[in-house]
């Protein structure tokens, strides 16, 4: 790799060892580093300057578009008046504040904000809530939890159980009992659809099953995705999540949306919650939160189960034994309130949602390709699954590398390609990462 100017060349391999990379194959990296040294807009740059578009918003985070200034400076104002305060038994505006905006776009009646560090924080938050929800009702017993195959909830040890993604699970063991999965969706005869099948919803009573078998009654929640986001777009049939709603309500089952993904106008709502018109009755939250920019994330609570823990407390004293050292981190709530100043400001979820019709087409363009076995689509999120070769995955790779090198950066899992741009993409920003895509697959 060539060298800039600026400081941050690329390091020496010596350099590279001391530094333990998540989710990364650490030593083909460090025989081969590809590495970014500052971002803009839609784009990232090499430290040899070279300009390579964003097609996976880093990692589905920049909703607005990289380094905008308007959080940098909110966040650098901030660490000048309060850069820490313990959240256990004392507060600060900004917290207060941005779960205020938060709730301007959460479903009607989730109107309480827990504020966790990440996506993974959110979801071992909910597994809590749900479990002390149904304690304080007397239903200590409901200790099951739900979730899905080809899931992904993170990777803190709730998470991790009820991840539905082998490689995430294998070297951990049982790690929390009492978790079962319901099938995927991805159906062979809905190859190529775009937005949500036709069929497939039954699938749904899958739960219906584990209700049969394990007794509703011990059941504390059902976890998933309104949108599969890790394993590579896989939107819900239609009616699928409307059945979910209707046994978990039948069975006193609380039902939980991950949308550290779909959040945040990537499926063209608010939340996949409004853009599939069902109501959670807990919903996680991170990533776009802060465009990225601090790490933060959060768990929308309807305030009903706020209040039965709330109401239960001691009058004085904790309610729920739960949170983090860096919860409702002062740095991460300006970034927060400055971000809700950008989707009202840009109208990015409107955007999404009038940009996703364009976006689907360009991606849905590349069926013609010989090496495509599956294209899936919704909102602003795609994926292109390529036939394998060389073992699962391996094709994969190979691809974000090689897109990389002709100056595109996107996210695969397994041996599909996952595109998910940020919320200010332009059309001749989805051309230019249609035109890499079909550039790079010709060449297989």
């Amino acid at each position: 790799m060539g060298h800039s100017d600026k400081a941050g060349k690329t390091p020496a391999q010596s350099q590279l060892q001391q530094f333990w990379m998540p989710f990364s194959p650490n030593k083909e990296f460090k025989r081969e580093p590809r590495m970014f040294e500052r971002a803009e807009g839609m784009y990232f740059y090499t430290p040899d300057g070279r300009k390579l578009i964003d097609a996976s918003a880093g990692l589905f985070c920049v909703a607005a578009g990289h380094c905008r200034p308007e959080i940098s400076e909110a966040v650098y104002k901030q660490l000048q008046t309060l850069d820490f305060t313990a959240p256990f038994l004392r507060g600060h505006s900004g917290a207060f504040e941005l779960a205020n905006r938060v709730v301007e776009y959460t479903p009607a009646g989730m109107n309480r904000i827990f504020f966790v560090n990440s996506g993974s924080e959110s979801v071992d938050t909910a597994m809590k809530i749900a479990l002390m929800v149904h304690r304080v009702r007397g239903q200590a017993q409901r200790q099951i939890f739900i979730s899905r195959e080809r899931a992904y909830h993170g990777v803190n040890m709730g998470g991790v159980a009820l991840a539905g993604m082998v490689n995430n699970r294998r070297a951990y063991g049982v790690g929390l009992g009492g978790v079962y999965h319901m099938r995927h969706t991805a159906l062979p005869e809905n190859k190529f659809v775009k937005g949500q099948p036709e069929t497939g919803a039954e699938l749904a009573d899958d739960l219906l099953r584990f209700c049969n078998l394990y007794g509703g009654e011990n059941i504390a929640a059902v976890f998933v995705e309104p949108t599969a986001g890790s394993f590579g777009c896989l939107p819900p049939p239609k009616g699928y999540l409307n059945r979910l709603r209707e046994i978990c309500d039948q069975n006193g089952i609380l039902l939980v949306f991950d949308e550290v993904i779909t959040g945040w106008g990537r499926m063209g709502e608010n939340f996949g919650a409004q853009a599939f018109g069902v109501t959670p009755d807990l919903l996680t939250m991170a990533k776009a939160l802060t465009n990225g920019a601090q790490p933060m994330g959060a768990v929308a609570v309807k305030q009903e189960l706020y209040d039965v823990i709330t109401d239960a407390g001691p009058e004085r004293g904790i309610e729920f034994f739960h949170g983090y050292t860096y919860s409702a981190h002062p740095a991460a709530c300006a970034a927060g309130i400055a971000m809700m100043d950008i989707f009202k400001k840009d109208r990015l979820i409107d955007r999404a949602r009038e940009m996703s019709p364009y976006f689907a087409e360009a991606m849905h363009s590349l069926r013609d390709l010989p090496v495509v076995a599956d294209i899936r689509s919704i909102g602003m999120m795609a994926a292109i699954e390529v036939a394998p070769a060389g073992g699962p995955g391996a094709r994969g790779h190979d691809i974000q590398k090689r897109l990389y090198d002709k100056a595109l950066h996107l996210k695969s899992t397994g041996d599909s390609l996952i595109i998910a741009p940020p919320l200010i993409a332009e059309k001749h920003h989805v051309d230019e990462i249609a035109s890499k895509i079909r550039d790079v697959l010709s060449e297989l």
